[in-house]
């Protein structure tokens, strides 16, 4: 990708830490910014570009601070500089009224391919050697999430849906896909896709509907990542499943009784053939002593009719010592199942979960405040900015990740919190001249020794 000042970071060569340092990867965030698309006629109050309205919003998200800027402007008017320009490359700084003017007619999928090219050297890099499960590939979990809902505010691209008093509620909804790994507590977002309205189509746009539309728009370019897709049972249906096969990837999906009574059917009468595959595991929390069992078939129909697609099929079940059944999930699944990997496909099945723990509870309620509605605008302004939080919150993963001056720093505080706190009230109050010049200050205040070698790209 390319950074503000001509200099390309793609080479592995390089190194990670160096393609991730603040100031580069600010710098990679601000040229792809700057060539945002101005949809103004042109004339004379041309006075911000669509890079200072685009980098004023997402600076507030980095910063998890909504009044980062007008601290700025302050601080500008004091002392004749100001860390929106020295940290951001923020040339004049726009009021929230003019960024949302100017941002509301880019469609987020101006800005999508920076989350692919964010991401992409560190796949080719093999930092994510540590995410690789199942011979090696990478787990993409997808699911939906809201981030607004109002039964005023509302836009041309809103969702709607009829409330229990009878009243129409506007909200948006969108489709996260997310690199998870069993064990790994770091996650990757990827470009969303939003549920919107489409054009020519009568009935309301849906989730499964944007899956698609990102599984068309993505699914090749990412075929060379040896990815395999995880999704809720919503996506366990035959056309969606083809497509993620015709794309080259794999997929495990969760698999419901009441979604795909057939299959279930199939399970049960080779279970009352006693040929249903068991393995029986043992272990000890610390606490209690728990009981999982796997049961697993391979080539089974997922749905009725001479076309149906075969799949495999597997079923956790954990009990406690004395029978009580504590989770029980299955999943279908394009890899043929055996004893020697059933473990590492549950495994890599359950691991969906973290879209929703690590990543859409941290966005809606760890400073990103996703559902928060910083301004909705009449065309593309609310899933805009959606997607600038994203790629804040990749931002902030990616440094704390690969940059060791900010992993030293955010070691030696409490928490996110506390680290976020020091880093809005040291910018507010008083002006740096580069990320360099802030880290340092910060360590020294803190009194700590110079950061420690970077971590390897492989580990964790």
């Amino acid at each position: 990708f390319q950074a503000e000042d001509g200099i390309r970071d793609r080479s592995p060569s390089r190194g990670l830490g160096d393609v991730y340092k603040r100031q580069t990867l600010v710098a990679t965030l601000r040229h792809a910014l700057c060539a945002l698309p101005d949809a103004r006629k042109g004339g004379n109050n041309q006075r911000y570009t669509m890079g200072d309205a685009a980098l004023g919003a997402f600076s507030v998200f980095f910063m998890q601070s909504p009044s980062f800027l007008d601290f700025q402007v302050r601080m500008q008017k004091a002392r004749g500089r100001n860390n929106a320009s020295s940290l951001f490359g923020i040339a004049q700084i726009p009021s929230m009224q003019q960024m949302r003017n100017l941002l509301d007619p880019v469609s987020p999928a101006q800005v999508a391919p920076l989350f692919m090219a964010l991401v992409a050297p560190i796949v080719a890099d093999g930092g994510l050697t540590s995410h690789r499960v199942l011979d090696g590939r990478l787990l993409v979990a997808r699911d939906g999430t809201e981030h607004h809902a109002s039964a005023a505010i509302h836009c041309p691209v809103c969702a709607t849906r009829t409330l229990a008093n009878g009243k129409t509620q506007y909200y948006h909804t969108a489709v996260t896909p997310v690199i998870v790994a069993p064990g790994q507590a770091t996650v990757l977002p990827l470009a969303p896709e939003f549920v919107v309205p489409q054009d020519g189509q009568a009935k309301q746009d849906g989730e499964i509907k944007a899956g698609t539309r990102w599984l068309q728009r993505w699914g090749a370019p990412l075929q060379a990542w040896h990815t395999t897709l995880l999704g809720d049972d919503l996506y366990c249906h035959q056309p969606f499943c083809e497509q993620v096969l015709a794309q080259g990837h794999e997929f495990i999906f969760v698999c419901l009784p009441g979604s795909h009574p057939l299959l279930y059917e199939w399970v049960a009468d080779f279970a009352r053939t006693g040929e249903v595959a068991l393995l029986v595991k043992t272990r000890w929390t610390g606490k209690q002593r728990l009981t999982d069992t796997y049961r697993w078939l391979n080539d089974l129909p997922l749905r009725d009719g001479d076309e149906a697609l075969k799949v495999s099929w597997c079923e956790l079940t954990t009990t406690e010592a004395d029978g009580k059944v504590l989770y029980r999930n299955a999943w279908a699944s394009s890899m043929p199942i055996t004893q020697n990997n059933v473990i590492a496909i549950v495994a890599a099945g359950r691991s969906r979960w973290k879209i929703e723990n690590a990543h859409n509870n941290t966005l809606k309620t760890k400073g990103y405040r996703f559902e928060h509605n910083y301004g909705h605008g009449k065309q593309h302004l609310a899933n805009l900015l959606a997607s600038l939080i994203l790629l804040a919150f990749l931002a902030h993963t990616l440094l704390d990740r690969y940059d060791p001056r900010y992993q030293h720093v955010r070691g030696h505080l409490s928490s996110r919190r506390t680290f976020f706190e020091h880093l809005r009230a040291l910018t507010c109050y008083f002006p740096f001249d580069s990320w360099e010049h802030l880290f340092d200050a910060m360590i020294e205040a803190l009194q700590l020794a110079q950061p420690p070698p970077r971590r390897r790209a492989g580990k964790p």
